[in-house]
């Protein structure tokens, strides 16, 4: 025998029935959601928005946030949804615009820690310059979630014409990097583990697109673009070098790494060029552009530390070598297995 169960009292926390289409799904995402994202078809809340799009081409992408725990030094999970959303247009040299936002919560979450979130992500949206147009909820029972999840699609316009990808890749490129390594990855593992490392570590988690546009808008031939998350750096160059078939060479000595980070790398026992990052970039590009593609990323707040950490050169020993502080070469592999899961 199946039963309805009959919504509890109107209370602080999310209830079955916020899900289930009627009164209080109803409230719940004036309340919470049009107050945050406002209503961008003239006040009609329709299932798909129907958008005005400029002359070019068209980048979407989707992505999915399941970060614990959902509030943190430098974000939250709602605008890490915006930036990881905006930085994957930007990866292709997209100029972001809109965003949908389809939120799965678990009963019993406070609503005060979701308005907490849901107002994050709409001043992550704002400042990104990107609107988010149309959006999802769903609930499922208390201990089947994990207090909030949230997946993104994405839309953007391509102005230029070039092929930002692995195959554009040639021999003689410069291996260009945003920022420092590693402080999204280890400010979560640093609050899961319940240890301090320092009051100014807090996530890098930020919005790519103005720099990579900085670029890009130059004429600099950008030969290829990617956000160093999953894996960090050795798996984004791995993945690069093999799709490519060529070998990146990297220097150890000019690679950015916060010395709290390595510090608490070292004590995890942790590699930092496999821990990841939600505001840092790898850019590609002819060795003669080098420069100038510096002094761009470096006019841009969120890339201010921009530097060279490699060249690219035809296929050798390995698709991705390091040189060590001591002068030796090393193989870096794709890493194995899983350090830090759940940093997005």
């Amino acid at each position: 025998m199946f039963e309805c169960p009959v919504p509890e009292p109107v209370s602080d926390r999310i209830q079955m029935a916020h899900g289930g289409g009627g009164r209080l799904m109803n409230d719940l995402i004036r309340s919470v959601f049009l107050n945050a994202f406002g209503t961008p078809s003239g006040g009609v809340q329709n299932d798909a928005a129907v958008l005005d799009f400029p002359p070019g081409r068209l980048a979407m992408t989707t992505d999915s946030f399941v970060v614990q725990p959902l509030e943190f030094p430098g974000g939250s999970i709602g605008s890490l949804a915006v930036h990881g959303t905006v930085n994957d247009l930007a990866m292709g040299g997209a100029d972001p615009l809109y965003l949908t936002a389809g939120f799965i919560l678990e009963e019993g979450l406070p609503l005060e820690a979701l308005n907490r979130v849901v107002q994050d992500m709409a001043a992550a949206a704002r400042a990104a310059g990107v609107r988010i147009v149309t959006g999802d909820t769903k609930v499922v029972e208390r201990g089947k979630g994990d207090g909030i999840y949230i997946n993104t699609a994405g839309a953007g316009v391509v102005r230029h014409g070039l092929e930002i990808s692995p195959s554009s890749v040639r021999p003689g490129d410069s291996v260009l990097v945003s920022g420092d390594l590693g402080r999204h990855g280890m400010t979560i593992m640093s609050l899961r583990a319940g240890l301090s490392f320092g009051e100014g570590l807090e996530s890098d988690s930020a919005p790519l697109h103005e720099s990579v546009a900085a670029v890009v808008r130059a004429g600099i031939p950008v030969h290829c673009l990617r956000d160093v998350t999953r894996g960090g750096l050795t798996a984004t160059l791995s993945e690069i070098a093999e799709s490519s078939g060529l070998t990146v060479k990297l220097d150890e000595v000019s690679i950015p790494v916060r010395e709290d980070v390595r510090a608490a790398c070292g004590l995890l026992g942790l590699d930092p060029l496999q821990v990841a990052c939600e505001g840092r970039y790898l850019a590609i590009l002819p060795r003669e552009h080098e420069e100038e593609a510096l002094r761009l990323m470096r006019g841009c707040g969120v890339s201010a530390g921009a530097c060279a950490i490699g060249r690219v050169e035809e296929f050798g020993t390995a698709p991705l070598l390091m040189t060590g502080r001591l002068g030796v070469e090393r193989v870096l592999g794709m890493p194995s297995g899983m350090q830090l899961p759940r940093i997005c």
